[in-house]
């Protein structure tokens, strides 16, 4: 039996919407392109999860012409930055970027840090060989849908031996269900460059429910180290689906710092491809469900080049009925000798009515070549909590103090104090419903 799709726009009025935007006929046709692949295309295939059984049809409507350019931030984000003379910072409101901000010694270094909707318009041939190089269109529906309809973002690009010292951060808000909400974030690392880049997605109160199909594509060149941290926590209206991936070349290095907070329900992959020799990539993944979230996700690491290396760590913890599918996949190509791939995940259930699943995978292609992995899924530890209680500690507060030293191995190698404290108090606001 097959299953007609109804996509959310048709092709003419995305055709239209696009030229309206002052979009390059480049990236008019990519976007017609995949819309056309997304009525062909499946759904992903999710762990142990049954994604065709969710309510996927809510992806807000199309906008068509240029937002007005505003240089104030919204009352709900002012809140959240600390915008200082050197800081950097772009800020997305439902379907369109209204603030964005680059310091001015980064300008004069070359570092361009704009919103992609922009970019492509005055930056096009930086844009068009990297934009859906790494999260394909052709992969699923869902990714064949964001290619089609993504909107404001973020294009970082920092030009060979620049140092960025300074994080530069972007905000991505929802307060209007009824407009479509698809960031797309490219950023491009080249030759012997560095930099750190946050990003923040935040709710506001809205009417309705409404779908978030994102997509993070990171390129980083010979050399080069990126640092991207992230930290999703939209509300029990919005389903959040997103892709993250980077391409490594030789030498260079890839930090993931991811913060699953999300009140709905929630798929993500973070994945790494380490094509160069001596390519790293470092990811650290930590998530609280509650209530009856249902949550999916993977942490993967391709290695293709010699001598590269992975290390992967997850933790997260359920509560009352809350579902989570843990997944850690390294995966060792032939002729990646001497490479190096560990994976940790652990779920931890404070509910009897909890589920967690933790799948560590190993695919090993290569006799000469280091792989491990640990997973563990159980309760609170009961001695724990009453060694704890018998120092005078309430159980509540014990069980507060094992759960925070659960997630600590996570949040306290997080290198950055501001984002280190945003975690923390996302994770106290979760365990206290």
């Amino acid at each position: 039996m097959t299953t007609q799709t109804v996509l959310p726009v048709e092709p003419d009025n995305l055709r239209t919407a696009s030229q309206a935007n002052g979009e390059p006929a480049w990236l008019t046709e990519s976007r017609v392109n995949a819309l056309r692949l997304a009525g062909e295309l499946e759904l992903p295939k999710l762990e142990k999860m049954k994604i065709e059984r969710w309510d996927l049809s809510n992806f807000g409507s199309l906008r068509t012409g240029r937002p007005e350019a505003k240089q104030e931030l919204p009352e709900s984000v002012a809140q959240l930055v600390d915008l200082k003379d050197n800081s950097s910072l772009i800020v997305q409101r439902n379907s369109a970027a209204v603030f964005t901000r680059l310091a001015p010694e980064l300008a004069a270094k070359g570092v361009i840090f704009t919103d992609l909707e922009t970019a492509v318009r005055e930056h096009g041939d930086l844009v068009k060989p990297y934009l859906h190089a790494a999260v394909k269109p052709e992969e699923n529906r869902l990714t064949a849908l964001h290619a089609a309809l993504w909107n404001g973002g973020v294009f970082l690009y920092v030009p060979k031996n620049v140092e960025v010292d300074v994080p530069l951060q972007s905000i991505f808000l929802i307060d209007d269900a009824s407009e479509g909400f698809a960031p797309h974030v490219l950023i491009v690392a080249d030759t012997n460059s560095s930099v750190t880049y946050v990003d923040n997605y935040i709710s506001g109160q809205y009417d309705g429910k409404i779908v978030h199909n994102g997509a993070a594509e990171v390129f980083v060149k010979a050399g080069a180290k990126v640092q991207f941290a992230t930290v999703h926590h939209l509300n029990e209206q919005t389903t959040d689906l997103i892709n993250r991936r980077s391409v490594v070349d030789n030498d260079g290095s890839i930090e993931w710092i991811v913060g699953e907070m999300n009140a709905g329900d929630s798929v993500s992959e973070t994945l790494s491809l380490l094509k160069g020799n001596g390519s790293v990539s470092d990811a650290k993944v930590i998530a609280v469900g509650a209530a009856a979230q249902k949550l999916n996700y993977t942490t993967k690491a391709i290695h293709f080049g010699k001598s590269s290396e992975s290390q992967m760590i997850t933790r997260a913890v359920m509560r009352e009925q809350a579902t989570a599918i843990i997944n850690g996949i390294t995966k060792i190509e032939k002729g990646a000798t001497k490479a190096n791939g560990q994976q940790t995940e652990r779920v931890l259930m404070l509910s009897p009515k909890a589920r967690g699943d933790a799948n560590p995978i190993l695919l090993i292609d290569e006799d000469d070549v280091q792989a491990g992995h640990a997973a563990s899924v159980g309760q609170v530890n009961q001695e724990q909590i009453y060694y704890l209680m018998s120092r005078g500690i309430s159980r509540e507060q014990a069980e507060r103090l094992v759960i925070y030293g659960f997630l600590a191995p996570v949040v306290s190698d997080i290198p950055l104090e501001q984002l280190q404290q945003q975690l923390q108090s996302l994770v106290e606001r979760k365990l206290g419903q």
